[in-house]
């Protein structure tokens, strides 16, 4: 009985650091793809190119991933569990007004797209052109955050209007409108599209503050 004592937890600690190595190699395709697939759009990009920048086999991408439209939108799925609680903290946040919980929400998301450039170009290439992939499915995956995203933002509207700070309408349109500008913004920012070391900024994240709070406000 001492002896199996012994043994489990080893087991135990073996199957946790195969785990941890499984989701390290993972993350690794994931972030290899999301500069392949920035670098080159989706139907140009190989899953060669993605697996010789994470340093592993062709072959290695299939123990993860279903093939290069599984992993495209997992790379979706991935940033958007991130992203969207991120969101639902700045939003649900005590004692801080609608207005103020909005300009929070701009600086964070452009922020997360300065933070994580390779992805913010895949996901600006496909705002602008559909993708039709084989799985239906697929495509359900990745518009799923960005249809929470949007639930969260018509929400702070809402709350805005009950407050007298937000302009009528309907809730779920300025939210669109609102993700429109945020990401016309973003289309252009250089510290997104641009790979100069000194990108020159022309139009900068105050103006677009600015923007946004005179079309939505009262």
């Amino acid at each position: 009985m001492a002896r199996k004592s012994v043994q489990e937890p080893e087991r135990s600690r073996r199957a946790q650091l195969k785990e941890q190595h499984q989701e390290l190699s993972r993350a690794l395709f994931l972030d290899a793809a999301e500069v392949v697939f920035g670098g080159k759009g989706f139907h140009d990009a190989t899953l060669k190119e993605v697996a010789e920048l994470a340093e592993f086999s062709v072959g290695s991408i299939y123990s993860f991933f279903a093939g290069k439209e599984d992993l495209f939108a997992q790379m979706f799925v991935r940033r958007g569990a991130e992203f969207v609680p991120r969101m639902l903290d700045i939003l649900s946040a005590d004692g801080v007004s609608p207005l103020d919980q909005l300009t929070q929400l701009v600086d964070f998301q452009v922020g997360y797209f300065r933070e994580h450039r390779h992805f913010s170009r895949v996901y600006l290439h496909h705002a602008s052109a559909a993708l039709d992939f084989d799985d239906p499915k697929l495509g359900a995956l990745m518009n799923e955050k960005t249809a929470e995203a949007l639930a969260l933002e018509a929400d702070l509207f809402q709350r805005g209007q009950a407050d007298g700070v937000f302009r009528p309408g309907d809730p779920a349109v300025l939210a669109r409108l609102l993700s429109g500008i945020v990401s016309s913004f973003q289309a252009v920012d250089p510290a997104v599209v641009s790979d100069d070391d000194a990108p020159v900024e022309t139009f900068g994240l105050d103006e677009l503050q600015a923007l946004i709070r005179s079309a939505f406000t009262i």
